[in-house]
């Protein structure tokens, strides 16, 4: 096996562990809205979006505007604005893979790439690529199988939306363990008890996840403190 390929592997191998039962979660619920497998599929492809898959399947059944899926969807992924940017010039320089590399950053991948530290003899740029390609490839299997089993499968799948609930709280749970700083976090709960309490909580999500972006654009410096410098 070529040493840059089995290097990304095992560097991708946490990843694959969560990934495919996240999608796998994520495929069952979409089966279980009434979009099958081809859905699946395609939204794992073209959205890839994590956390928002999750948020998207009540959309679809809902039948929620498009400007406020688009709305919500900037919203809850704006965190990759901030972490993203110390990636811009490493991805450049990648060629033609700039565009996908921008748009395979997610956390977990995030994590991976800050984490390299590639031995001799292996390729960082295509380590960089195949570990984030990786990564993609298990969400889709995990969304296809998924999406499958709830078809085919007679299970009660009830309660296992609380998974997107799960997944939210193991990244703020990883997020507050890895960072000294934990200003992004306590913004985004001040702001999230503020307009649960004004607006109820049917209506408070969209509102603190705007309060959320602006405070973190003003505290610009400490964000980018929390995601590159502040790590413990």
């Amino acid at each position: 096996m070529d040493k840059t390929l089995k290097y990304s592997f095992l560097q991708s191998v946490p990843v694959l562990l969560g990934y495919v039962f996240l999608g796998m979660a994520f495929g069952i619920l979409l089966q279980q809205a009434g979009y099958g497998v081809i859905w699946a599929f395609f939204i794992s492809l073209t959205v890839y979006a994590g956390s928002m898959q999750f948020v998207l399947v009540s959309f679809l059944r809902e039948g929620t505007p498009l400007g406020v899926v688009a709305a919500m969807t900037l919203l809850i992924n704006s965190r990759h604005l901030f972490y993203g940017i110390s990636f811009v010039d490493k991805f450049k320089r990648m060629g033609r893979k700039y565009f996908y590399m921008i748009f395979s950053l997610t956390d977990e991948t995030y994590s991976l790439l800050c984490a390299l530290d590639v031995p001799e003899g292996v390729d960082e740029k295509k380590a960089s690529f195949l570990i984030s390609a990786m990564n993609q490839s298990y969400w889709i299997t995990g969304s296809v199988i998924g999406a499958i089993a709830g078809q085919l499968i007679p299970f009660d799948f009830t309660g296992i939306d609380f998974s997107m609930t799960a997944l939210f709280t193991v990244i703020f749970i990883e997020q507050w363990m890895g960072y000294k700083s934990h200003f992004p976090a306590i913004a985004g709960i001040l702001s999230s008890v503020f307009f649960l309490v004004v607006l109820g909580p049917d209506r408070f999500i969209l509102p603190s996840l705007i309060a959320t972006v602006f405070i973190l654009m003003a505290g610009k410096k400490k964000v980018m403190h929390a995601m590159e410098g502040g790590k413990r």
